[in-house]
């Protein structure tokens, strides 16, 4: 597996690398690991209609860009306090991508720096039952498979104000603690 490690923040340059190497993992191909982060921005799944997700005026008065990926999910808040990383793998057998087999190396992780975190039943990895990175993919029977949790390393910094930049009353699945 090649390991690559975004020297870019801009999220439309990552995602846009990230789907190129998708698009050119087939099989027999090691696959790749991606470490990346984002300025501020909203990444929105491959199915969201932005109109009904995303306050426009709120995230242009504050120059929080907003990204489609090309998994499916909700909508993410990503920031320079988020460690994104991305599995693309050969899926040679035509099954669905295998969250669990991607998560566990994080949770082994984790834990030898002594924080006992888990993985869900949601696809989900959580400590002490709070969920802290979540998982979207998206996969083709021939092609390849992606996973892109979005792991946050602080509290969401609008915590108190998720409302105005979201057109929800509460935070959409992934955004952080």
């Amino acid at each position: 597996m090649y390991y690559i490690e975004g020297q870019s923040h801009d999220p439309a340059f990552n995602l846009a690398m990230e789907e190129h190497l998708y698009r050119t993992v087939d099989g027999g191909h090691p696959g790749y690991f991606l470490l990346w982060q984002n300025e501020p921005s909203i990444i929105v799944g491959r199915f969201q209609n932005t109109a009904q997700e995303v306050n426009r005026a709120f995230v242009e008065e504050r120059g929080i860009r907003v990204v489609r990926r090309i998994s499916g999910g909700g909508a993410v808040y990503h920031d320079l306090g988020n460690l994104n990383y991305t599995f693309i793998v050969p899926n040679d057998e035509g099954s669905p991508f295998d969250f669990a087999r991607h998560a566990m190396p994080v949770v082994r992780a984790l834990e030898k720096l002594g924080v006992k975190a888990e993985f869900n039943s949601r696809n989900d990895l959580a400590i002490d039952g709070r969920k802290f990175s979540g998982s979207a993919s998206t996969w083709t029977n021939g092609g390849s498979s992606t996973t892109e949790p979005s792991s946050s390393t602080r509290t969401f910094p609008f915590s108190d104000r998720l409302s105005p930049w979201t057109r929800r009353s509460s935070p959409p699945r992934g955004s952080g603690p």
